[in-house]
């Protein structure tokens, strides 16, 4: 059996008799997975295991691990910092800066990977403009080629580790207010403005992107439909134009963000007719049964090999792990990361 474009979560720290029967659905591809799914390290490789048990392929486990205020899992894994504070650094010194991003992605994906965890949703390339208090810390930085620096070191220390890169939110949620959870973002932008917010993903596709996701912010002067149901966006844009041809994640359809499509069949419908080919559907059981129930489609065979090349690989065990030179360089490198960075204030002529 394939595997199918939805990625759906679960109650709690087990997989009960109702969610075994969830995941065998042919519509079903992956798992993500929330702070309630997590009491301790040895309950979490064990729910993974469990997981990937159930379908063969196995399914796809996911979460959101960014670091910062967005980190599923606390107790018994490395406090990541917030991508701001990599920023900070970048300033301080690039080279410090750049080294400390590639670490701290190794760290995230190494630990999540030692659990069996397949990616991270990360990293959030968002501009930092100062604006959207969702994103806030999560932003690298406000310059678009910083950004775009530190975000390819991240990426290629989790390709070290054995997970894939998410970039995130396409095209960009940096500029707008409102909250996508919550309610849909009007980004009033020209496409010719929008240059900035596309520049990383220019970057990162030419270092092998693997993966992308969509934001539900609507972009009224580039099309009707926000960005997650649009083809003009994704078919267009990022396929066409930034030759992106790795795997494609619409946000949540449970979002307020993504109401605007319609209801959660219209949703799925419009996003998969749009080009993602995974739409995670999270926090609500109900609208789970309604697609599971009411989703005709089928995907194309490129999308379901996508799809698949989102496993994660070469893990290494959490006792080998503890174990190795890279873990105690990233420690390090975390520690002092911790610490206010040393800003070196010069006088002279400007």
């Amino acid at each position: 059996m394939s595997l199918g474009p939805l990625m759906i979560d679960l109650h709690g720290t087990e997989v009960d008799a109702e969610e075994r029967e969830l995941l065998a659905h042919p519509l079903v591809g992956g798992v993500i997975l929330f702070t309630r799914n997590y009491a301790d390290p040895d309950q979490l490789t064990h729910l993974v295991g469990a997981i990937h048990a159930a379908r063969s392929p196995p399914l796809i486990v996911a979460v959101d691990h960014e670091g910062g205020r967005v980190q599923r899992f606390r107790s018994g894994f490395s406090c990541l910092p917030a991508a701001r504070r990599i920023g900070h650094e970048f300033d301080v010194n690039a080279r410090a800066g750049l080294e400390l991003a590639r670490r701290m992605g190794w760290l995230m994906a190494a630990e999540l990977r030692s659990h069996g965890i397949d990616l991270s949703f990360a990293p959030c390339v968002d501009l930092d403009y100062g604006i959207s208090e969702v994103i806030g810390d999560r932003a690298f930085h406000s310059r678009p080629e910083a950004v775009a620096q530190l975000a390819v070191a991240y990426m290629m220390g989790m390709r070290e580790a054995g997970m894939a890169a998410t970039a995130k939110h396409f095209p960009g949620h940096g500029a707008v207010t409102a909250d996508s959870h919550v309610a849909l973002p009007v980004d009033r932008r020209e496409l010719a403005d929008l240059m900035g917010d596309l520049m990383p993903y220019r970057r990162l596709i030419a270092n092998a992107l693997p993966a992308v996701m969509v934001a539900h912010v609507l972009f009224p002067a580039v099309d009707e439909r926000p960005a997650s149901a649009s083809a003009r966006w994704i078919q267009g844009v990022l396929r066409s134009e930034l030759d992106f041809a790795g795997t494609v994640f619409a946000d949540d359809l449970s979002m307020g963000g993504a109401a605007a499509a319609g209801d959660i069949i219209t949703r799925a419908e419009r996003t998969l007719a749009a080009g993602c080919d995974v739409l995670p559907v999270c926090n609500d059981r109900a609208a789970v049964t309604t697609l599971l129930d009411g989703l005709k489609v089928e995907l194309e065979p490129a999308s379901r090999l996508r799809i698949v090349r989102m496993r994660g690989r070469d893990g290494q065990p959490r006792g080998e792990l503890g174990e190795s030179s890279e873990w105690r360089v990233a420690q390090e490198l975390l520690a002092r990361s911790a610490r206010a960075p040393e800003l070196s204030l010069t006088s002279g002529a400007s």
